[in-house]
């Protein structure tokens, strides 16, 4: 049992309040996950820059070394800040690969969180609360986002098996669920040059995603070819640069409601979520149909 909250503001006046409204929907929901807490947030980027969001063990030595190898050595233009234990990086795409690499080489004990040109993902384990207030959750702005509470069952309660799992530029999963054939669905992954770093289910269910859509496949269709592919009980919650789509599986046992309205589009894995968002009097509520894909995108109004 895990829970799942998702924001997608269509009222641009709100985009200051996403921190905290996103915040407050996942607290609700502390009760369905003590092990581990995540919220992706999606913010444009400037300029077209590309943003790596890294979780440290020793972030102030990190970011030292980041400042002084990349920005005084490397004469590179990019900004490096911290945020508790996470190191956000602002890149220009040119040096993507280079810089990509280059903590990868040496910075052994660093995990990449998320990269993109909107996403920030930041996550540990602890309850919803205590890690929202480690990273100032309730103060960033935003577009939409997606945040995760977990009980953890299938693996270690760590914060790589934390979710939600980036493994695409701009794209990242949050499940509530089980897969049964992630083990054999991981090897073909893999042999597909998908790089998966944990046991846990749902990272196998973002690669399989972001793989289709590596290949040209749509959102829409990447989810429903994952409806024939995964085996299993799940409701999963996709974000993209510019939106977020819902999935449940074909019996949808798995708890699952959705509101609309004029201001936003919000997802829970109970009503209680949305008890503090505003004008949710106002508000179309309804519960996802099984096997049917949803999607909201800033692009299409």
């Amino acid at each position: 049992m895990c829970g799942i909250v998702g924001l997608f503001l269509k009222d641009n006046n709100l985009n200051n309040q996403l921190g905290h409204l996103l915040s407050n929907m996942l607290i609700t929901m502390s009760d369905r996950g003590p092990d581990s807490s995540g919220i992706a947030i999606y913010n444009k980027s400037n300029d077209g820059q590309i943003k790596l969001t890294l979780r440290s063990e020793d972030p102030d030595q990190d970011l030292k070394k980041l400042k002084q190898e990349l920005i005084h050595k490397k004469k590179l233009k990019l900004t490096v800040i911290k945020n508790f234990n996470h190191i956000i990086l602002r890149i220009y795409k040119k040096d993507f690969s280079y810089i990509k690499n280059y903590i990868k080489n040496f910075f052994p004990l660093a995990s990449l969180m998320s990269s993109g040109e909107n996403i920030e993902i930041y996550k540990e384990v602890g309850l919803p609360e205590t890690v929202i207030k480690k990273f100032g959750i309730k103060k960033m702005n935003g577009t939409h986002g997606i945040g995760h509470t977990r009980m953890a069952t299938e693996s270690a309660v760590t914060t790589l098996g934390a979710h939600p799992f980036n493994t695409g530029s701009d794209q990242c999963l949050v499940h509530n669920g089980s897969l049964s054939n992630h083990n054999e669905l991981r090897k073909k992954l893999q042999r597909n040059g998908m790089e998966i770093q944990t046991e846990n289910d749902t990272e196998v269910a973002a690669s399989f995603i972001s793989l289709q859509l590596k290949n040209g496949k749509s959102l829409k269709q990447s989810l429903e070819l994952a409806l024939s592919e995964l085996d299993g009980f799940y409701t999963f919650l996709i974000g993209t640069k510019d939106g977020f789509g819902v999935l449940r599986d074909p019996i949808s046992c798995k708890p699952a409601v959705m509101a609309e309205n004029d201001y936003y589009v919000a997802f829970g894995s109970e009503y209680r979520a949305f008890s503090e968002l505003p004008e949710i009097d106002h508000a179309e509520i309804w519960e996802p149909e099984p096997a049917k894909v949803y999607f909201w995108n800033h692009k299409n109004e």
